[in-house]
């Protein structure tokens, strides 16, 4: 199974070769900021199924509340954020937007939900964390 994705102008594509580990959606402030809206979607994938077939991100980094830092990799064109990862040989986290197809929600785990904005609903039975899990 391949999947596809890329940025907004086209400029930078990337494929998957292996199924996801896990979706999340999190509503922490970072994520708030990064995805415009409500909260970020991140599609986990091993860093081994994921390459670039066009174009060159940059990169932003920044440290996390937990102490890590995170990579953030945008499209220098458009600045459409692609994927975000921890150190080598940690998984990539592909930005739920940037897929060429939908992300399915249904079993997504809910993280930062202390930060949560009101009126946002989470659905009954999720696994949800009100921080970011170990």
């Amino acid at each position: 199974m391949i999947r596809s994705g890329g940025c907004q102008c086209g400029a930078c594509r990337y494929e998957l070769t292996a199924a996801p580990l896990g979706v999340f959606v999190c509503h922490c402030i970072e994520c708030r900021r990064q995805s415009a809206s409500a909260f970020g979607i991140s599609v986990e994938v091993p860093r081994a199924a994921f390459r670039m077939v066009a174009g060159t991100p940059q990169r932003w980094s920044r440290t996390t509340d937990s102490g890590r830092v995170l990579h953030c990799q945008f499209c220098p064109q458009c600045g459409t954020r692609l994927y975000h990862c921890g150190a080598p040989p940690g998984p990539i986290f592909i930005k739920g937007g940037s897929l060429d197809g939908p992300v399915d929600l249904s079993q997504a785990t809910h993280i930062w939900t202390s930060r949560k904005l009101p009126g946002v609903v989470i659905p009954p039975g999720a696994v949800q964390y009100p921080q970011e899990p170990d």
